[in-house]
């Protein structure tokens, strides 16, 4: 299927027979399509393709706005996500505003490389990401914990009133154990979803890296490893 729709693609913008720009990309598709809102048109490694941004959701446009792919752009010479590369340099924050205090932090290693993670612990993309972050070396994770699903909330805000927070998440987001202690105390997880809110993330899992990059969803260990190895200082 993603050999068909690249053919049409590639078809579609030789017929065209001249290379159009970024702007007259634009101007296509408001004039074909008005409904469609399509930001950020820039062109990219392939000619005759251009990518743009549906919201968070990075989409692929032929130049003569007739056709639009949804998915990733894959450099074969290197395996590069370009795709990826895309979304990491939209969305963006500011690492230091961070408030790490409320975050549940794990260290690995020499834990020089540092990563936000919002989770919510009955989220299944949550617990494969899990699964991909132990893998990573020298590296401090900030968990922030989210609690979007309703059934999430109380067990939540129990992590925090166990001895070893860290431990309790742990225990609930690997092995779906519930914090024991049943007393109430001084939680974040207000504060943590207002700020996943502020900070537009589309769901969880959310990641924010240490040079303010964002992406949403359970990525691999070798790709989070390779983001981690562009942004080092």
């Amino acid at each position: 299927m993603w050999k068909q729709l690249c053919a049409v693609l590639m078809t579609a913008s030789l017929a065209t027979g001249v290379m159009a720009d970024a702007s007259l990309v634009q101007k296509q598709l408001a004039q074909k399509h008005p409904n469609l809102k399509i930001d950020t048109i820039q062109s990219t490694e392939m000619p005759g393709v251009y990518s743009g941004f549906v919201e968070d959701q990075v989409v692929y446009v032929s130049e003569n706005a007739d056709y639009i792919i949804a998915g990733s752009m894959i450099r074969l010479k290197d395996q590069k996500n370009l795709t990826k590369q895309l979304m990491l340099r939209q969305q963006k924050t500011d690492w230091k505003k961070l408030p790490l205090q409320d975050a549940i932090k794990t260290v690995r290693g020499n834990g020089k490389r540092q990563i936000a993670v919002f989770s919510d612990p009955n989220c299944p993309y949550c617990k494969t990401l899990e699964t991909e972050l132990a893998k990573l070396n020298d590296v401090t994770i900030y968990t922030f914990v989210t609690a979007l699903k309703p059934q999430s909330l109380a067990p939540s805000k129990q992590v925090f009133c166990e001895p070893s927070p860290e431990l309790a998440w742990y225990n609930l987001i690997n092995q779906g154990i519930q914090p024991k202690s049943a007393k109430s105390c001084a939680n974040p997880i207000e504060r943590n979803l207002k700020l996943a809110r502020n900070l537009k993330l589309a769901g969880t899992p959310g990641l924010v890296f240490a040079n303010g990059s964002m992406l949403t969803g359970a990525y691999p260990a070798h790709e989070l490893d390779a983001i981690l190895k562009d942004i080092a200082p």
